[in-house]
């Protein structure tokens, strides 16, 4: 581990959905405030769109807490490979209620808009945050519409967040698109931006000298092209590196390095 040869207290860039290490980039927090005024003001469906990489899911898991910390009800919801009984399965447990794939599509219908219902009179939101929209089967996009369709009341505060990437945004039908009222795009970082991500994240794991000198950021930045989860790898691999190699810093050329190796493994 290289830990110990770069004096921090554990990896930096990690690629679970961990909000503490969320980096609050300009895109990020412009899409947050875009996603918070879908719930404040009662939106049903909004997309969120960005290259694979650019941290839909974090986005979406942040978003989650602190919608749930102001009191909404949450349900987050991986649909790769979703069939529609796991659809309504899922949404239904988070928000509250025991049920399972094996009841009937009508009855696990049931249990959830009776759920909504009863988040509707507590005049309490309902958030419902789909991943990897993209990749949903066309009967569980056709549940996404029904869902979205269901009590068209003013009253009615359900909101509807579809992440997906932005070149298979189309499959996920005319009729979804055709419904969402806000689109929210994804930007890749500027390279300063990287920079100020790389010392950021160093320094929550303990890092109290600058490790990537400035060619080795702009080289990082331009071989990942501003893509969060490619800068994170490439930083990851060159803190490997630069440990196994006992160097005092990381420059362009092992940037160069690791990039290769990645390309080639």
């Amino acid at each position: 581990m290289y830990q110990s040869h770069w004096g921090i207290e554990r990896s930096p860039f990690h690629s679970c959905l961990d909000p503490e290490s969320f980096y609050p980039s300009p895109t990020h927090e412009e899409a947050l405030a875009r996603l918070h005024y879908l719930v404040d003001q009662s939106r049903r469906l909004g997309l969120l769109l960005g290259p694979s990489g650019s941290g839909k899911s974090l986005l979406l898991e942040v978003f989650a807490r602190r919608c749930a910390a102001a009191g909404c009800a949450v349900a987050k919801v991986n649909l790769l490979g979703m069939e529609p009984e796991e659809l309504l399965s899922e949404l239904a447990c988070r928000l509250g209620r025991d049920c399972t794939t094996t009841q009937s599509v009508s009855a696990l219908w049931r249990i959830l808009t009776d759920r909504l219902a009863e988040l509707r009179y507590e005049q309490r939101p309902a958030v419902l945050l789909f991943d990897d929209a993209e990749c949903a089967y066309r009967p569980t996009a056709d549940t996404l519409v029904r869902i979205a369709q269901h009590h068209p009341l003013p009253d009615t505060r359900i909101t509807m967040i579809l992440a997906a990437e932005q070149v298979g945004a189309r499959s996920l039908g005319h009729r979804l698109l055709d419904l969402a009222e806000l689109r929210i795009d994804l930007e890749p970082w500027a390279q300063s931006e990287t920079g100020e991500y790389l010392t950021m994240t160093l320094q929550r794991a303990g890092c109290r000298s600058a490790v990537f000198n400035e060619p080795a950021v702009t080289r990082l930045h331009e071989l990942s092209r501003g893509v969060p989860r490619r800068i994170a790898r490439l930083a990851d691999l060159a803190l490997a590196a630069g440990a196994g190699g006992e160097l005092d810093g990381i420059d362009a050329e092992v940037i160069d390095s690791v990039h290769h190796e990645l390309c080639v493994s």
